[in-house]
């Protein structure tokens, strides 16, 4: 009970340190929104390269989880924001991060990485914090497991709720 209460405080946490340090998705943290700082041509702001020379957005937070998957029983139900849930897309569920987040799922065993967007709730499981659609287990190689260690790193959070949520 108390890793749980720790996990959710933890959680409020980063998402208000998030609304504050970022003025896209709090403008009156910031005054007023202004234009991005100009860059050189061709580069980005939020981008950075890695050792194999691929452009990757920096994330906004990163932390480690348990996630899990899920498939076929919830395959074709609605979710949290109203869309069909498909299994083989690239979608994830998450207790608290705003419906719309872009996260980067990272496999600490392998080190295979997945973008998705965040678009229902859950876990509903103590002790797991991310459920991601199967296609995205099979992506990141733990499928057959059921449930792997992950690093997540937040990479978008939308600038505005979504106008349908169905929480």
């Amino acid at each position: 009970m108390r890793a749980r209460r720790f996990v959710v405080l933890e959680t409020v946490f980063l998402g208000v340190g998030l609304l504050i340090l970022n003025p896209s998705a709090n403008p009156t943290a910031a005054g007023k929104v202004s234009d991005p700082p100009p860059t050189a041509p061709g580069a980005s702001a939020t981008s950075k390269v890695n050792r194999s020379g691929n452009s990757q957005p920096k994330p906004l937070a990163t932390w480690t989880c348990t996630t899990s998957w899920y498939g076929e029983d919830f395959d074709g139900q609605p979710t949290a924001n109203g869309e069909t849930y498909d299994m083989y897309g690239e979608t994830a569920a998450h207790p608290t991060l705003p419906l719309g987040s872009i996260v980067r799922v990272v496999n600490t065993k392998n080190h295979r990485s997945q973008v998705v967007r965040i678009n229902d709730r859950g876990p509903y499981v103590e002790g797991r914090e991310l459920d991601v659609s199967y296609e995205v287990a099979r992506q990141l190689g733990f499928d057959q497991h059921g449930v792997a260690k992950v690093r997540l790193e937040l990479l978008e959070v939308p600038s505005r709720p979504a106008q349908y949520h169905h929480n």
